[in-house]
């Protein structure tokens, strides 16, 4: 198991360096000058001059050699200095305190959601194969799989408004702050996304249960008289989660990475939100930090999954 885990965080270190590496070439590489044409907060478009796009370069570092501008920018980053917002004059860090939590708080409600309705449902359409309930639960789980996120989102949001005349919170409002407020800001957006993900888990859970169903470990339970729910819990279960762990860890570095559309849809000042804005006005520095932080999310998201896969099958960390 040891050997396991350090191959393991030894190819996540390997994926970081390369993950750096693509961010920092395609920031530099793709066509356009992000300083040449530069759009400011409220929506107005300023042109440098010669001399002063030439100044900004040089303030920023941008005159020196490649390699020179990469080795700056990983030192800084592993000091925590991940530079200023172009516009706003605000600190990253900063900006990934503010909105971090919030959409931190959207990823996990949406995953633990998704387990609490995607796991039992799953586990009953297997059981209970061929069967109404069956029918009835594979039918809305191809339909939540094919309604796309945004637009479930904004009907849940039409209703809100029209309905109830609930409007969007457009301000960050932290859970420690006014927990009421908050809850209302992330509870709409993670329902959304956990229902999604919650058909998928069912759709993974059901054809995993079905699998392991008829192999010879579940025979020998219940020859020994084992109940139907304690081979099905006990038994069965633990060994079909291992598809299910891997379909959550994913949904939860896409999440926690940012999911725009739904954040967009609800108001929710959230990453995806930031991310959306800084491509909208051309903030190169808080877009190649942001990416930067969805790779770092996803390689440990990545490597939690591998853990979990050796604690759930030991036999994995021998393979």
């Amino acid at each position: 198991m040891r050997t396991y885990l350090l191959q393991r965080v030894l190819a996540g270190l390997v994926t970081l360096i390369g993950v750096t590496i693509l961010i920092f070439l395609a920031m530099r590489v793709l066509p356009g000058d992000p300083l040449a044409m530069m759009t400011s907060e409220s929506g107005v478009t300023h042109t440098l001059s010669d001399e002063e796009l030439q100044a900004a370069r040089a303030a920023l570092g941008l005159d020196r050699p490649y390699y020179q501008q990469y080795l700056a920018w990983v030192a800084d980053v592993a000091r925590g200095n991940l530079g200023k917002s172009f516009w706003r004059e605000e600190p990253i860090n900063e900006l990934i305190k503010r909105r971090g939590p919030i959409t931190f708080q959207i990823a996990v409600l949406a995953v633990v959601l998704s387990w609490l309705i995607g796991v039992p449902v799953g586990v009953l359409s297997a059981v209970r194969r061929n069967t109404v309930p069956d029918y009835v639960s594979r039918v809305l789980v191809i339909f939540f799989v094919a309604v796309p996120p945004f637009w479930m989102a904004l009907l849940v949001v039409l209703a809100g408004v029209l309905i109830f005349n609930w409007r969007p919170s457009l301000t960050v409002v932290q859970l420690w702050e006014d927990p009421s407020t908050n809850l209302q800001m992330v509870l709409g957006p993670a329902i959304v996304l956990g229902v999604g993900i919650a058909a998928l888990t069912a759709r993974m859970t059901r054809s995993a249960t079905l699998e392991i169903l008829h192999d010879d470990f579940v025979r020998t339970a219940r020859a020994k008289g084992l109940r139907e729910r304690v081979v099905v819990g006990r038994h069965v279960l633990r060994n079909a989660l291992l598809p299910v762990v891997t379909v959550s860890g994913l949904a939860l570095g896409g999440l926690l990475g940012g999911s725009v559309a739904v954040e967009r849809a609800f108001g929710v000042p959230g990453l995806g939100t930031a991310l959306v804005m800084a491509f909208a006005q051309r903030d190169w520095m808080v877009i190649q930090n942001l990416v930067l932080l969805y790779g770092i999310v996803f390689t440990f998201v990545n490597l939690a999954i591998d853990v979990t896969y050796a604690v759930l099958d030991p036999r994995v960390a021998f393979r």
